[in-house]
């Protein structure tokens, strides 16, 4: 269980300062949990926050009953948090069966990292010795990040906007990824989107709008209001053309 509470975080920006997220009180339990909200509402920068990238202004995070508020990014790896960028980073000269390994952190076979690229959809034999550079598209790495994620067994996987820059093709690989990520885990899943085919798959939605939490609950008490706020939105903005 994590447990934000209070959680305030502010920027200087040009001698004044901007508040990004405003006294944001959450409970985040092992489930799916998918946060949304309008462009620059504050997702990613939540997300952040709970990985340790970025400390917050006021506010504690406590996981298991544990102050985690002032570790960083390794420290929370440590605890058991893990984070996957919109872009995964390419590792010149390492090969995807290594990057398996550091990620968990012990010495993995090669019939295990098979597995783990098995998991995500990725024939094994194809990929386990490949160099992890930009000879990879997209929707490989990103799969290839999850196979780590996987591999690292952490209690929170947080991944932001996973469906940016990739085609369709491999948004529609991941979208059945992460349909059969949560038992594969065994811990919490929280993940930053705005596709509609995404929210449908979580057990959670947060609706972050303006740095504070607009709403936060089971998948099918907000989808339907959320959906319909698009709806109204998209059918305003043609009136307005």
């Amino acid at each position: 269980m994590l447990e934000l509470n209070g959680i305030t975080y502010e920027v200087e920006e040009d001698g004044e300062v901007k508040r990004i997220l405003e006294d944001i009180n959450l409970k985040i339990d092992n489930s799916f949990t998918a946060i949304t909200g309008p462009n620059g509402g504050g997702k990613s920068t939540l997300a952040k926050l709970i990985a340790g990238i970025i400390t917050p202004t006021k506010g504690s995070l406590i996981l298991d009953g544990k102050d985690i508020t002032g570790y960083n990014i390794t420290q929370r790896a440590q605890e058991g948090i893990s984070y996957a960028f919109q872009s995964p980073v390419k590792f010149k000269g390492i090969v995807v069966k290594d990057l398996i390994a550091f990620a968990a952190g012990r010495k993995v076979g090669l019939d295990e990292a098979c597995d783990y690229l098995s998991a995500v959809g990725l024939c094994a034999r194809d990929y386990v010795n490949r160099e992890v550079n930009s000879s990879l598209s997209g929707g490989e790495l990103k799969r290839i990040e999850i196979a780590t994620v996987l591999a690292r067994g952490t209690k929170i996987s947080i991944f932001d906007e996973p469906e940016a820059g990739i085609d369709l093709w491999s948004f529609n690989s991941l979208i059945r990824v992460f349909e059969s990520l949560y038992s594969k885990i065994n811990g919490a899943i929280v993940l930053i989107s705005h596709q509609e085919r995404i929210l449908n798959i979580a057990d959670n939605i947060i609706v972050l709008e303006g740095g504070r939490v607009k709403q936060f609950g089971k998948r099918d008490e907000v989808l339907p209001d959320l959906m319909g706020v698009n709806v109204a939105c998209k059918a305003a903005e043609r009136e307005g053309n």
